[in-house]
């Protein structure tokens, strides 16, 4: 049936028409609700972490920028005829879940959910009045969290900002303080990574409110950048002056009142004071305008109406596209329920446990826990982690190894993310093929750290079911490979790290790392399962 003889129809028919559409966009809906059923789980897992605890009302405000964008848009009483470019989104959309499905990857799926609803707009409203909805279903990208490393390395980041300017504001207040990567030393107590990190737990929902900022701030588009960019910062010199805070209390009061201001400060004081600093940023660009406006009129706050906005929805045309995608949802979605669901493939394996006590010139030392909170962090399912001790020489190399069963929940962490926060700089970092396998050749990362006068040689890579690389990008591409190939979805990280002792030593570091690798690589088989 064609639009044009729908839309004559409902004319004749309005309460028949508005049933019919609505009954395809609610089964669209519900089949959706089951298909990305995987995605919206990983959400409500992720919206229990603190960082993420703004999650559930970022639909809810999106919902609201909506409406407030369907008051701009007229109603159109003539047929849709660019559904087009929402039918190519919509097939793109259940693909990339599909994808993220058979993998087993909830995120992929949760990305491709948010597509489905541009896909959605775009369909029921055509590509021309369609693309203007695309600020409030780009603000659902803040209910999202951020793949493991790309969190884990701005995490890094922002947490070697905030503990420098914390440190700055410490030391402007003359307070004695020494800064070892992210360890704040006040002589009596220490601030650690986690904590130093902690005020920044509010980074996305204030990135979020920025975004809303910005959309409802009437003004030019460079004033509306400078608002939306302006959260990272602004939270960032929060933290600081929480850290700034908290050593002064230290310092003057001693660790035992620091208990009780952590609480109060990195609860709801940093968020206030985020959003407060925000404000007086919009009324800062205020003197930028040449009409002299007040904040509050600068600020589109009219909420009036949206009630009858959303009623709008009930006239949702049964076109083509939006029966064809509403039967071709439920249909996905039964069939994948009548799908059984694939066993996780086990491997055997050897624990590190029973690592050998030396590898060829090699003795093992005593196997080393690592801190709680590393471990933790970390989270895998066997690590490893000695110094090592050439038999004749005495020369020393640090060995760490860790094996994931499963990284679905998470995974291997890359020592670019783990070394600078504990203190290491990494002075220099490059790729390449690993001097030791001429037989096998692969590719592995060459890395120079620093803390002080102490310099380190560190070789790393990813160990990938039988495949080793330098690249983390890499690694997660075979591991999606070795998923749909196999069902297999472990990993496995090697480093190595020896002492550059003196300028003159780096051939001998070199040496020594190149000696204890061609021998490693024989024995990692039984722990890191190749096949």
């Amino acid at each position: 049936m064609s639009d044009s003889h729908t839309l004559s129809q409902s004319r004749l028919i309005p309460g028949a028409f508005a049933t019919r559409g609505m009954f395809w966009f609610v089964l669209m809906v519900i089949a959706a609700t089951v298909f990305f059923f995987d995605g919206i789980r990983e959400l409500f897992v992720a919206w229990q972490l603190p960082e993420y605890s703004h999650g559930p009302i970022i639909p809810l405000l999106s919902l609201l920028l909506f409406l407030r964008q369907l008051k701009t848009e007229p109603i159109h009483h003539t047929p849709v005829t660019d559904r087009g470019p929402g039918i190519a989104l919509l097939v793109f959309a259940l693909l990339l879940a599909f994808a993220g499905k058979i993998i087993g990857i909830g995120d992929i799926v949760t990305y491709a959910l948010i597509l489905w609803v541009g896909a959605v707009l775009l369909i029921c409203f055509g590509w021309k009045q369609g693309k203007a909805f695309w600020p409030p279903v780009f603000h659902l990208i803040y209910m999202l969290p951020l793949p493991g490393a790309l969190y884990y390395g701005l995490s890094t980041y922002l947490q070697g900002v905030s503990s420098e300017l914390g440190v700055y504001f410490l030391r402007l207040l003359n307070v004695p303080v020494f800064l070892e990567g992210n360890i704040i030393d006040l002589g009596v107590y220490k601030l650690h990574v986690a904590e130093a990190c902690s005020g920044l737990r509010y980074l996305f929902p204030i990135l979020s409110f920025s975004y809303i900022f910005a959309v409802l701030y009437r003004g030019s588009n460079w004033h509306k950048a400078i608002l939306l960019l302006a959260a990272a910062p602004i939270t960032v010199l929060m933290n600081s002056v929480r850290i700034a805070i908290a050593g002064v209390i230290v310092n003057q009061y001693g660790v035992s009142h620091l208990e009780g201001f952590s609480h109060f400060f990195e609860g709801w004081v940093i968020f206030v004071a985020c959003i407060a600093l925000l404000f007086l940023l919009a009324w800062a660009l205020l003197f930028f305008r040449k009409d002299r406006v007040s904040l509050p009129q600068a600020l589109d706050l009219d909420t009036s109406g949206l009630g009858a906005q959303a009623m709008r929805l009930q006239y949702i045309q049964p076109s083509r596209a939006l029966i064809g995608g509403a039967i071709a949802l439920a249909v996905l979605a039964a069939v994948w329920q009548a799908i059984p669901a694939r066993e996780p493939v086990t491997v055997a394996r050897d624990p590190f446990a029973l690592f050998p006590t030396s590898v060829g010139a090699w003795d093992t030392g005593a196997q080393r826990s690592l801190d709680p909170a590393i471990e933790q962090i970390l989270a895998a399912d066997d690590y490893y982690s000695t110094e090592m001790r050439h038999a004749s020489s005495g020369a020393s190399v640090d060995l760490f190894l860790a094996w994931y069963a499963n990284q679905e929940n998470g995974g291997v962490h890359s020592p670019e993310v783990c070394l600078p926060g504990g203190g290491w700089e990494i002075a220099a970092l490059e790729q390449i093929d690993a001097p030791f396998a001429a037989d096998a050749p692969f590719r592995l990362n060459r890395a120079i750290i620093q803390k002080d006068a102490t310099r380190m040689l560190v070789y790393y890579w990813f160990e990938q079911q039988g495949q080793r690389t330098a690249s983390g990008l890499t690694a997660k591409l075979q591991l999606l490979q070795g998923k749909i190939a196999n069902g297999r979805n472990d990993s496995a990280i090697v480093r190595i790290i020896t002492p550059i002792e003196g300028a003159g030593d780096m051939p001998n570091a070199e040496a020594r790392l190149n000696d204890i690798g061609r021998d490693l690589i024989g024995q990692l088989p039984r722990f890191i399962p190749d096949v």
